[in-house]
């Protein structure tokens, strides 16, 4: 019973904590007419942005369906890569993310894991660098903990022609490729681009410096992120990620390698001349060697001083065949060889110096002087190191305004991940920065404040959980108070009757227990109580004898024999119990003795 009301008040509590909370639901979804509850409607809303500024190049939030169908999924193949790995068999999907700030929030999903994926569309007009700046700005929301990928954009180099999507690769050419990517441990924020050599026509890859920042939690908190590029005609580049600078340089002094080339190289034909001494000292040739120079003399020789120390055993050998060793019964002398016990420590050696042959220490010897060489001298002959010469770099060009990069056509995302999930929304290219401002801030801060609010509300705990729902039902402090005072007073009771109910049955004698001698005061003053017992139970006895002998008697003079039978058998019964009763016949006993 105890346990049954305990129960009942923590269901009485789990279910006012669920009432509380189902309130706070039907809150938020109640609808209201007032101006303040239409505002905060709205903000449940996926947030657009419509814009015909003629400075945006491309813009996608993914809200209009119709133009989905101009995003290409990839059929090519990888080259040198296995034909099971070559494909570009990964899947894309347009959905509302299972994460999703609002209900209807549509977004381009890499939906498949360990695989190639390619999906690229075409801008709705090239970017050719003659304008500035240059701005590429998308999210990207890890919803699950990323292992190994990426997640950037490639800005697809334009000659003009029409591309064919569906045969995009890694090898199909890009002018930028900018974006988040990591592998184990290591976390990149990648701005890269081509650049062509104006003399030679080749085109070469230059990395920004890395961040100092930390990015690993821009993978794992689930969240959206969102990552901007500006690059404007002074060759500077900024990176941000949410708005905030984590990276800036420029073209000219802050990639790896430099996009511009020295002005000389190497020449790989010049060879270092025969006659060429590079040997800056050279021993003396007039040097001669001292008639008492010794070369034979060792470096060290025994101490002569030393001495045997005391209680060395130089007749027992420091190792010796374990005795407790047995050979293996499988041991095959044939196959194995010739078996012998392993060889252990002598114990004979433990606790003295030593034991077996005794040999004096080393010690430097005076007269040892080694082989004899000749002083170093300078070398009048000496050129000074070697070097090949340099000559004019062929692919040395100047340049002033590396931003002029090769036009832009398309915009691709040409990955390999090992995870599934990743959501790519809101891709923006323009020439105005003002714009991308305003995209960050209508369209993604409102969803990273309603992202950042679901998951700490999917983290808050128990007692945040209670103290908010007591914010508006005060009366659900009492319900908090009695669910956990009760249980304790309900144990403790329970704890206390039970530890009374043991100590007083503790002085109670079972018929198992063993009998244990009285002292003499409690025999003697038990025993007058004894006789009185035993009289008492002789005389009931007595009294139902007589009762069933009567009752048999009527039962003859009747001609009653079933009663006759009854009245014999309820007798032999009384009888049977008598004797059976060992304390009984033993207290009759005891009173005939002493009558």
């Amino acid at each position: 019973m105890r346990f049954t009301i305990v129960i009942l008040l923590v269901c009485l509590l789990n279910i006012s904590i669920l009432k509380a909370d189902d309130d706070d639901i039907d809150e938020e979804i109640t609808i209201d007419d007032t101006p303040e509850a239409a505002a905060n409607i709205e903000k449940t809303n996926v947030p657009l942005m419509k814009s015909t500024s003629p400075n945006i190049y491309f813009e996608e939030q993914f809200q209009d369906k119709s133009k989905w169908p101009r995003w290409v999924k990839s059929q090519a193949k990888k080259d040198g890569v296995e034909e099971i790995l070559a494909k570009y068999d990964g899947e894309w999907g347009f959905a509302v993310p299972q994460s999703s700030a609002y209900g209807d929030d549509y977004a381009l999903i890499l939906k498949s894991k360990a695989r190639h994926h390619a999906i690229s569309t075409q801008l709705s007009k090239p970017f050719d660098f003659s304008t500035s700046p240059l701005v590429v700005q998308y999210e990207v929301k890890f919803q699950t903990n990323q292992e190994c990928g990426g997640a950037y954009v490639k800005l697809l180099s334009s000659d003009g022609t029409q591309l064919d999507l569906q045969q995009v690769t890694d090898k199909t050419p890009y002018t930028i490729m900018f974006g988040p990517d990591m592998c184990g441990v290591e976390h990149k924020f990648h701005f890269i681009i081509r650049y062509r050599n104006p003399n030679t026509g080749v085109y070469t890859e230059h990395q920004a410096k890395k961040t100092t920042e930390p990015l690993d939690s821009y993978f794992t908190d689930k969240k959206s992120h969102l990552y901007t590029l500006v690059l404007s005609a002074d060759n500077s580049f900024k990176m941000y990620i949410d708005n905030k600078l984590v990276n800036s340089g420029s073209l000219l002094t802050d990639m790896e390698p430099s996009m511009i080339p020295p002005k000389e190289i190497v020449d790989e034909t010049d060879r270092k001349p025969d006659d060429w001494d590079d040997r800056e000292k050279i021993p003396d040739t007039n040097a001669k060697k001292p008639e008492d120079w010794d070369e034979t003399e060792p470096k060290e020789i025994p101490d002569e001083s030393a001495t045997i120390p005391s209680g060395w055993l130089e007749d027992e050998a420091p190792m010796i065949a374990d005795p407790a060793a047995v050979q293996p019964v499988d041991w095959d002398d044939e196959i194995d060889g010739t078996w012998e016990a392993p060889r252990i420590d002598n114990p004979a050696c433990k606790d003295i110096a030593g034991c077996g042959p005794w040999t004096a220490p080393m010690v430097p010897n005076p007269a040892y002087k080694g082989i004899w060489r000749a002083p170093l001298v300078d070398n009048p002959n000496y050129r000074g190191k070697w070097e090949p010469r340099k000559i004019p770099n062929p692919e040395y060009f100047e340049e002033t305004h590396p931003y002029k990069l090769t036009p832009i056509g398309n915009l691709a995302l040409e990955l390999w991940s090992m995870v599934d999930s990743i959501v790519f929304d809101n891709f923006l290219i323009t020439s105005d920065q003002s714009i991308a401002k305003q995209y960050a801030d209508q369209i993604w801060y409102p969803k990273s404040v309603l992202e950042g609010q679901a998951i700490s509300a999917a983290s808050e705990s128990v007692i945040d959980a209670i103290v908010k729902a007591t914010k508006d039902r005060p009366w659900l402090w009492a319900v908090y108070l009695i669910a956990i005072l009760l249980p304790i007073v309900i144990l403790v009771v329970f704890c206390w009757s039970r530890k009374s109910s043991v100590k007083s049955t503790d002085g109670i004698k079972k018929k198992t227990d063993e009998v244990e001698p009285d002292s003499t005061e409690q025999q003697l003053s038990s025993g007058e109580h004894d006789e009185e017992t035993e009289e008492i139970e002789i005389d009931e006895q007595q009294m139902k004898r007589n009762v069933t002998s009567t009752a048999g008697k009527d039962a003859l003079e009747n001609d009653d024999e079933g009663q006759a039978e009854e009245a014999t058998a309820t007798e032999t019964s009384e009888n049977t119990n008598q004797s059976s009763s060992p304390s009984a016949s033993s207290k009759s006993r005891r009173r005939l003795r002493k009558e």
